[in-house]
């Protein structure tokens, strides 16, 4: 029996997708056509179909993304340069990104803090930096800051994220301690916990 173009491509093309081997096609004396995937060498065949390569690994053998850094190589470079010229841990740089824009350099909240740091426009001016959404000038205008801010606190890393966040005349205000606002007061142990666990991931043996 002959097939149908329209048909033998139809199967063609489901064997294609689900064979794990060449198919070679067969044509009879009265014309009928056969589709194996049994190579011999007494027959002619024509392969119409190859075997698609394997995949090194099966899905569930690829091993996932590591967490933190890993998750944005493309910014790790720049999180590293300025984390060197301001002298800072770069875990802490990431752990401040992290919190504030989840690694989206065009983040834009409500008040107008922008960028992977969420620079506010003063704040932004005042640090020089003119475009905010241009991630190396956003990750050294909030390296400069967050240095500015660790000298003005004592290196107290908790009044120095609460100033981050809340602004280091609010900090004063409240007596050189954490703001009683709910965004501060989750703030702050956010970042501090992201930063403990970059911490630990980066003496991890690899």
């Amino acid at each position: 029996m002959k097939v149908p173009a329209l048909v033998l491509l139809s199967i063609l093309a489901t064997i294609a997708d689900e064979a794990r081997s060449d198919i070679y096609q067969v044509v009879s004396a009265n014309g009928s056509i056969t589709l194996t995937n049994i190579h011999r060498t007494d027959r002619k065949l024509v392969r119409v179909a190859r075997e698609r390569p394997a995949l090194a690994k099966a899905p569930s053998q690829v091993k996932p993304i590591r967490k933190g850094v890993a998750k944005a190589p493309r910014y790790a470079l720049i999180v590293a340069q300025a984390a060197f010229d301001y002298d800072l841990p770069a875990e802490l740089l990431h752990a401040v990104i992290k919190t504030e824009s989840n690694y989206d350099p065009f983040a834009l909240s409500p008040k107008g803090a922008a960028g992977l740091m969420q620079l506010m426009p003063d704040t932004a001016k005042d640090l020089g930096v003119q475009d905010v959404f241009d991630p190396a000038a956003n990750v050294r205008g909030g390296a400069r800051y967050l240095k500015r801010l660790l000298k003005m606190f004592d290196n107290d890393l908790s009044l120095t994220l609460a100033a981050y966040n809340a602004g280091p005349g609010t900090v004063l205000a409240h007596g050189s301690a954490i703001p009683p606002y709910p965004e501060t007061q989750r703030y702050v142990p956010s970042v501090l916990g992201h930063y403990q666990r970059l911490q630990a991931d980066a003496k991890r043996p690899r």
